[in-house]
């Protein structure tokens, strides 16, 4: 997802842009169809609905107090009330002289008449606790500490009870029932039942072991099938129940076969004991059709491609996370359209394992260059594209070739079949811990874990680590019947974070997960370790990590940087993760916990997108006017014609950005002391956005990644087309592009590229591609064209921009030639030269950047639109700063992103021996390289909308 800056760091929720529950990445990295920030809102496809009764809920209803027994009734459709622990039930109800009751019925016939609650099996007592509720149910349910508390008996048989349809009922001085609703159970669940023994399938040299976590189950069957689709079962299991996990043991013949749970449990949503067919929360494997999960040995040789066990001392040495470097890539976009990939590899794993395709030779230039990490969007199984690849319907790419530029007849024809064709982003998790089966040549057996391993380990081989994008705010499905549902099958209401009314959370798009509770932070750090155990892969971005509680994420990055090689045939200490860290919805304030948001990871070393930057930069927020300009897009400088106010007010907007500029080239640190555009000088936590909150929020430069774009919102080279003058050439538009790319690149902290934006990329406008098919999601490793002009963008999310985008599609010379993409990818591969020429790029501590980074060019009386930024070394055995690089002592690095040249004389910077740096001297950009320095006036002319570097080398 993808905040805006003053919208991301504002207190109140943002909003989602989310066709597919994705917000804009808030920074830009929003997802699509939900009211906040565009990656999650995730671009989901909307599960399909549940059962009508869910349709009577609101999520606005308080509490009824109303005694007509058709309310009353209604009533048990909500979950109101909170089992919190074995002994205390929650619920915000004043019975005062009354009564309070908890029913209970195995065969879910609860019911209201005569003022009175029929079908109960049990009928148990409440006694209100007048001291209220305990600290650890405040600090557990934060949303509810107001609720009184209800005392059960200590006698009560809780675990045998809560297989049950329970509710939970209020009476008053008459007898006569006031107030009833159902029972939200994640509480008293955690204490009884929390399990750390096995789970998922396990193999023994005789034997197939299952075992399923269901603690409300009735009864749970095993149905074990020989093919992945259609057939009776080969056998029916009945799994027993100790304290909660069911399972059973099988022959060794098992192993290769399928099987789905049948689960019989009673369901919040329909009020009835449900018998539910599900997946294996824990699954490793699945059927092309996803209903049956395969029973897949990872440990098996025959699923390892050769060499693999040696895969951990073959992989890129990183020394320290201050030298990561990420590309963010879709492995369909990585090949479809690459005409020497095999046509049964394109869009496909196996895609990269073909050295001398276009694809992996672009690759292999950005792995020379420095680039360390490629992080793939979601790989696991998702919602949204069929596995079987013959059920695909395509669109005649020859016809739309040949329609205009600005036609709206592409993106009829591309969203006619968008939710049937083999394109999604993948924010639709089903399963966490599978491959996907489309990326597959065949998504039956074992072929995806195979051909998934043999990608990452191909990726290693030419110097690339791996981040996949897990997702595990939320999941595509939930009730008893939806064919993607799974967790909410098993157990139902715990899985799922619910209001107070007991409805599904949809904050980050639809059916939010709750790692608050036990087991759900279980799954995820088990799910963690399965990939990084049995695919190796080196790193997680989480996708609105926010949804997630701190606790959990800093217990999952515990559990990976405790993994060994010696143990675990992997180095944990060396895998990296980050995600979204925007505060919104139910979880915002830690309304539910301490949540990982930006704010509260500082000093956890967990990553976070800094969206301040990104604003500042481009303009605006992907939530604002697209036409609003920002530091390198003309604000001020090259003015639009959007009204930004007066000119002063454009200036004092521009001296901000700058400044939000400068406290992210410095790794977004709290502490870090700067010059602001008053000539003040403050800390990064004193510089403030517009809505008033910090713009900094990290203590250490791995706790900030840095980036302009990403898969959310438009791309770099088509967010500045919108916002420059419709006037400029297309070759100042190029400049524009680098010029956002090069402070992403010479700053501190971990710089994040968007794929394509080396190659000015376009998505011809489109806002938010999650599901814009294969066409307006291309990549051209051919640099022939960067995908401009295909059409208008899809009209659900884009029609809106439509006015401002047809005039710019239509006129020829806003697109690039391949000139300018050639010239484009040296000038990136150039700057990542440059961040990997020398450690003073990627100093590793806070201390290290507050002594030696210093801003210049501060004060009321700055240049507009320039940015100097000096990195100081110290001299081998010398007192002061000590010496990290054995070949420059000092560098300075000038944005220029003005429309003219610009000469900036700064006394402190005089006497030196500066150079051009030699990477840049021996650029192909003509321009970079009439950059000059003066020493006796420190003194230096840098060309327009050029970011040029200086370099004192030492005397060798």
């Amino acid at each position: 997802m993808s905040l805006s800056l003053s919208l991301f760091s504002s207190p109140t929720p943002f909003p989602f842009s989310k066709s597919n529950r994705h917000f804009l990445l808030p920074p830009r990295t929003v997802k699509s169809t939900c009211p906040y920030p565009s990656s999650p809102i995730r671009r989901l496809l909307l599960p399909k609905s549940n059962p009508p009764l869910s349709l009577r809920c609101s999520s606005s209803m308080s509490v009824d107090v109303s005694t007509s027994t058709s309310q009353l009734q209604d009533s048990l459709l909500f979950s109101r009330a909170y089992w919190v622990s074995k002994s205390i039930i929650a619920w915000n109800v004043d019975v005062g002289d009354g009564s309070c009751f908890l029913f209970a019925s195995k065969t879910a016939a609860l019911s209201i008449a005569d003022d009175a609650v029929q079908g109960k099996d049990v009928q148990i007592k409440l006694e209100e606790d007048s001291s209220g509720l305990p600290t650890n149910v405040i600090r557990k349910f934060p949303h509810i500490q107001d609720y009184r508390a209800f005392k059960l008996p200590s006698t009560l048989d809780a675990k045998t009870l809560l297989k049950s349809q329970l509710a939970v009922a209020a009476f008053n001085s008459d007898g006569k029932c006031t107030n009833v609703t159902g029972l939200q159970l994640p509480g008293v669940l955690d204490e009884l039942f929390s399990y750390n023994g096995p789970l998922g399938a396990l193999y023994s040299e005789e034997s197939v072991s299952l075992y399923l976590w269901a603690p409300t189950a009735q009864a749970v069957r095993a149905c074990i099938y020989s093919d992945p689709i259609g057939g009776n079962p080969l056998e029916t299991v009945q799994l027993e129940d100790v304290n909660g996990v069911w399972s059973t043991k099988g022959p060794k013949r098992w192993e290769g076969c399928y099987y789905v749970y049948e689960v019989s449990v009673y369901h919040p949503s329909t009020l009835r004991i449900e018998k539910c067919y599900a997946n294996d929360p824990y699954a490793r494997g699945l059927s092309s059709d996803g209903r049956r999960t395969f029973l897949a040995n990872l440990d098996c040789d025959t699923l390892k491609p050769e060499g693999w066990d040696n895969l951990a001392n073959e992989k890129p040495v990183i020394s320290s996370f201050s030298d990561i470097s990420i590309y963010e890539l879709h492995i369909r976009d990585f090949s479809a359209n690459d005409h020497t990939v095999h046509p049964e590899f394109r869009g496909g794993y196996l895609a990269f394992t073909l050295q001398d395709s276009s694809g992996v030779l672009h690759l292999k230039k950005l792995s020379k260059a420095g680039l360390t990490h490629v992080h793939l969007l979601p790989t696991f199984q998702f919602a949204g594209v069929d596995d079987e690849k013959e059920n695909w319907k395509h669109v005649d790419t020859k016809m739309l070739e040949k329609l205009p530029p600005d036609s709206a007849q592409q993106q009829a024809l591309i969203t006619a079949i968008q939710d049937d064709d083999g394109y999604n982003w993948g924010y639709n998790p089903v399963l966490w811990g599978v491959p996907k089966g489309s990326y597959a040549s065949d998504p039956n057996g074992p072929c995806r874990i195979i051909e998934f391993r043999k990608m990452i380990q191909a990726l290693n081989r030419i110097d690339l680590r791996i981040v996949l994008d897990v997702v595990y705010n939320h999941v595509h499905g939930s009730g008893p019947f939806d064919e993607n549902s799974v967790l909410d099958k098993i157990v139902p209401g715990y899985y799922l974070r619910r209001n107070t009314d007991g409805l599904i959370e949809n904050s980050t798009c639809v059916n939010n997960t709750a790692s608050e509770h036990v087991m759900v932070e279980r799954l995820i750090i088990d799910d963690l370790l399965h990939w990084v155990v049995h695919y190796k892969v080196d790193g997680f971005r989480f996708d609105l990590m926010g949804h997630i509680m701190k606790s959990t994420m800093v217990k999952a990055k515990d559990a990976l940087h405790s993994l060994t090689k010696e143990k675990d045939g992997i180095d944990g200490s060396s895998i990296y993760i980050y995600g979204e860290g925007w505060d919104f919805g139910e979880v915002a304030k830690n309304g539910r916990g301490v949540n990982a948001s930006q704010f509260n990871l500082s000093g956890s070393q967990i990553g976070s997108f800094n969206d301040r930057i990104r604003d500042a930069i481009l303009g605006g927020s992907p939530f604002g006017n697209p036409l609003q300009q920002g530091f390198v897009t003309g604000l001020l400088l090259q003015p639009n014609g959007h009204d930004h106010g007066t000119e002063g007010n454009a200036e004092s907007m521009l001296a901000v950005a700058k400044d939000h500029i400068q406290v992210g080239m410095a790794a977004n640190l709290r502490d870090f002391v700067l010059t602001n555009f008053e000539g003040k000088e403050v800390k990064g936590s004193e510089v403030l956005t517009y809505g008033g909150a910090p713009v900094a929020f990290a203590l250490s430069p791995t706790e900030t990644v840095n980036y302009v774009s990403a898969h959310d919102n438009e791309t770099l080279f088509d967010i500045v087309s919108l916002k420059t003058p419709m006037e400029i050439s297309v070759d100042e538009r190029c400049r524009i592009n680098h010029l956002a790319t090069s402070v992403i690149a010479l700053s501190q902290g971990i710089p994040f590229f968007h794929s394509g934006d080396e190659m000015l990329r376009s998505k011809s406008l489109d806002r938010d591609s999650y599901n814009s098919g294969d066409w307006f999601n291309r990549l051209d490793f051919t640099y022939n064209s960067n995908n401009w002009g295909i059409g208008l963008p899809p009209k659900e999310k884009n029609e809106k921009s439509w006015p401002l985008i047809k005039p710019r599609l239509e006129n020829p010379s806003f697109k690039p030639q391949k000139s300018h993409i050639l010239a484009a990818l040296d000038n990136f591969l150039n700057l990542l030269q440059i961040r990997y020429s020398s450690p003073l790029f990627r100093l590793r501590t806070a201390n290290a950047i507050q002594e030696r980074v210093r801003f210049h060019n501060t004060g009321p009386s700055w240049i507009p639109g320039t940015i100097v930024m000096s990195i100081e070394d110290g001299f081998e055995g010398l007192p002061g700063l000590s010496q990290l690089d054995p070949i420059y002592s000092y560098i300075v690095v000038i944005v220029n992103a003005r429309p003219t040249e610009v000469a900036f004389a700064c006394p402190a910077l005089r006497a030196r021996t500066l150079k051009l740096h030699p990477i840049q001297v021996m650029s192909t950009d003509e321009l970079v390289k009439s950059s000059t320095y003066e020493g006796s006036s420190g003194c230096f002319t840098v060309p327009p909308r050029t970011t040029a570097v200086f370099v004192e080398p030492r005397e060798i």
